[in-house]
């Protein structure tokens, strides 16, 4: 599915040691465990479907659940992605922005964050799934809004647009970059953070044939299935020239999976990414494969078994990619 070659910068050294006992051991066989003052009953009426919890707002459109577990989850998610940028929220070179808008905010964790660096800054996060917190910083607001409908924010009204993995969410992602162009003041920047759905090696280790790699294109083909690619980071720069950014850059991180590196950063950064991808696992398969990909649900189990198996295999020198690409509206754009 992908070549097992690196584009981020940096050769991960395998750190022959992991194959022993280690203090890394225990993460190889164990599992750790709009504004919401108006909202209507029905986008709390949550769907239930094979043990999970899914948004009742635009129903069906997220393939993943909103419980607590997948809420866990894109936290720690979170966490890794912050050690990867070394603790940065984001990378645009942007100065005290005061307006900013978090789209797919999740569980919002992102947007309390950067309210607690940016206390002067008022950010609004908007998503299909109210499971955001209530007790928040001051600035703080949280919308129940589908990115995919028409932009409600006032055209030139924002100084920071911030997305992290939407992928498999939008619908039109050359609308979405539209969007975000006619949203941003002049000389403001969208930032896009999205990882890659592949399971890449710089040695070879897994094999072709492997059951991680046939997860990740199963997931690839459910989401071209509804319109709803996962493969974006390759195509964001196309889209923000197109709609119209300026300085626009394009870095990509590995994130390793497991404790193989011998680096002490990696090393750290893998540990965290393997319980997040264990963890992740059925919630990012089960509905994918039986609303899409028309696979029973004893299918869906065992495979998820399989993928959490071998997502534990220490002999996986293995990571995805993290793309972090911002682009600028041109401070000449027109304000009408």
């Amino acid at each position: 599915m992908s070549n097992d070659h690196s584009s981020s910068g940096h050769y991960i050294e395998v750190d022959d040691d992991i194959t022993g006992t280690s203090e890394y051991d225990s993460l190889y066989g164990a599992e750790s465990a709009s504004a919401t003052t108006s909202l209507i009953d029905s986008v709390k009426a949550y769907k239930y479907e094979n043990g999970r919890r899914y948004h009742a707002y635009k129903e069906g459109q997220w393939l993943v659940p909103n419980d607590e577990l997948q809420q866990d989850q894109m936290d720690l998610f979170h966490h890794v992605f912050l050690l990867r940028l070394r603790g940065k929220l984001f990378l645009a070179p942007i100065e005290n922005p005061q307006k900013i808008l978090d789209v797919g905010t999740g569980t919002g964790i992102w947007a309390i964050q950067i309210a607690e660096e940016l206390p002067d800054a008022e950010i609004v996060g908007n998503d299909i799934s109210p499971i955001q917190p209530s007790w928040v910083p001051p600035k703080v607001s949280f919308e129940v809004d589908d990115f995919n409908d028409p932009w409600l924010q006032a055209p030139n009204s924002y100084d920071f647009i911030h997305e992290r993995d939407c992928h498999a969410a939008v619908k039109d992602w050359g609308k979405f970059a539209e969007n975000a162009f006619k949203t941003l003041k002049p000389g403001g920047y969208w930032e896009s953070q999205e990882h890659t759905v592949e399971i890449t090696t710089d040695d070879g280790s897994v094999p072709e044939d492997n059951v991680l790699k046939q997860w990740c294109t199963n997931l690839i083909q459910a989401t071209e299935i509804i319109g709803q690619t996962c493969v974006v980071a390759p195509h964001i720069v196309g889209h923000m020239q197109k709609a119209g950014f300026v300085n626009i850059k394009q870095q990509y991180f590995k994130l390793p999976i497991g404790a193989w590196p011998k680096d002490p950063v990696d090393k750290e950064i893998g540990a965290f990414n393997l319980i997040n991808m264990v963890n992740a696992a059925e919630g990012f398969t089960t509905a994918a494969y039986t609303r899409i990909l028309g696979k029973s649900i004893e299918e869906s189990a065992q495979a998820v078994v399989d993928i959490k198996r071998d997502l534990q295999n220490k002999d996986f020198h293995m990571y995805f990619q993290f793309a972090v690409t911002y682009g600028q509206k041109p401070l000449d754009s027109p304000t009408e």
